[in-house]
């Protein structure tokens, strides 16, 4: 057990660590024993790490941050370093596209998810009840749909859904004193790793930052001055890479270059509101061709432009595509069904639904018990998703918001538990 004391708590929370190691060890197991670290060959290795795991490759072969697709098509931003990095020392150590290497990076995923459990414990307890908490943890540790990602998927989500969910618990922490100055700065650090993961959950950033500031009582401008320092080191972090990319690709890219590809395949003559293949066809020698001729920006930039005008001419359907990616989001993303298992399909939708309607239940409940954090919770439901709504949505963008989702729900039902025992 760890002690993290809490300066606005009067006991300390013991975080259960014999938690974090059931759900490692749980999740090895499962990636060895079922053989997930054998990926597919289909298209070269593609779903190794798909453009992470060919930037990876160009890494350790000498090409630098470059070939996100097929064959040397040159320097790239498609996609923030932090995780690429990860495979890459994966690829060093263990061989490219090897079993080995799989089995490394999903251990490494599976370190992140069991770290989110105790993340869990902690949100839980500090805006429940220990026995909230408790139960939180262990399911976050043993539901297999929350393993899902760590144990399958060569990908940055159990990493991305561990740095949001220790910022929450940060906020938390911070929220009754305003936060210490060793407080913020870890803030910031995180804060800068996940810029440097995944561009879009940054927006929840300043948004918890401003409840912490708003929570202080009396003077804020000690606590307001720390806050600027959180986002200088973030800042100071995600330097080298915007510095970098203004270097090799001669243009500003804070993050990630893609956006207007990704905006003209959710938003074009064609789209049905979620992405069907790759954005970049990796079959298709022409679209690669001319990705490599008119190098990554400016390709991005003409698609971008695409996109823009077809949402221009074409208000009343892009709004349709919008809501339905809104629903799609927290009801399921529809995939291909396989003949005669069509009853997975239905499982699958039936479960992330009702991963929904008990997190939003819970999340009003909150909300009307005025549990602390409860506003700070609905914001995050509110703003996380919206970029998605009106670009493109995947099943798994929801996975950061599933640990806030299964502490809602584990509280709604001992709620209903409790209610029925006073009748």
């Amino acid at each position: 057990m760890a002690n993290i004391a809490g300066s606005e708590q009067q006991t300390p929370i013991r975080l259960p660590w014999k938690i974090f190691w059931v759900g490692l060890i749980v999740r090895v197991l499962y990636i060895t024993l079922a053989h997930t670290y054998r990926i597919r060959l289909f298209e070269d290795h593609f779903q190794f790490g798909w453009e992470a795991g060919r930037v990876a490759r160009a890494l350790v072969t000498g090409y630098g941050y470059a070939d996100p697709f097929q064959g040397h098509t040159g320097p790239t931003a498609w996609l923030p370093p932090l995780y690429t990095f990860l495979i890459a020392a994966s690829f060093k150590l263990f061989g490219i596209y090897s079993p080995l290497s799989a089995w490394f990076i999903l251990t490494i995923n599976s370190v992140f998810s069991a770290l989110t459990a105790l993340a869990v414990y902690e949100i839980g307890y500090r805006c429940f009840n220990p026995r909230v908490a408790l139960w939180s943890a262990w399911l976050w540790a043993l539901y297999p749909a929350a393993m899902q990602f760590a144990v399958k998927w060569v990908w940055e989500m159990t990493l991305t859904c561990c740095l949001f969910t220790w910022i929450f618990v940060l906020a938390l922490r911070m929220r009754d004193n305003g936060g210490t100055w060793r407080q913020w700065t870890i803030f910031g650090v995180l804060g800068g790793l996940l810029a440097l993961t995944n561009a879009t959950p940054t927006v929840f950033l300043p948004v918890a930052a401003l409840w912490v500031l708003w929570g202080v009582p009396g003077h804020r401008l000690q606590a307001f001055k720390r806050a600027i320092v959180a986002g200088v080191v973030a800042g100071s972090l995600l330097a080298p890479w915007v510095i970098r990319n203004y270097l090799v690709l001669h243009a500003f890219i804070p993050i990630r270059s893609n956006f207007g590809a990704e905006n003209y395949m959710g938003n074009s003559p064609w789209s049905v509101g979620f992405p069907w293949g790759t954005t970049v066809p990796l079959e298709n020698t022409r679209i690669i061709d001319e990705y490599h001729a008119k190098g990554e920006v400016q390709w991005v930039r003409d698609r971008g432009a695409l996109a823009e005008e077809w949402i221009r001419t074409h208000r009343p359907e892009f709004w349709r595509l919008s809501a339905l990616r809104a629903y799609m989001f927290w009801a399921g993303v529809p995939q291909p069904v396989i003949p005669h298992k069509e009853y997975v399909e239905y499982g699958r939708e039936l479960n992330f639904t009702f991963g929904t309607v008990v997190g939003v239940l819970g999340l009003l409940l909150a909300i009307k018990q005025r549990r602390k954090a409860a506003w700070l919770m609905a914001l995050a439901f509110l703003i996380y998703p919206l970029p998605y709504y009106f670009v493109t949505v995947q099943a798994r963008f929801r996975h950061i918001l599933e640990p806030l989702i299964m502490i809602l729900a584990v509280n709604l039902f001992q709620s209903a538990e409790k209610r029925k025992l006073a009748l």
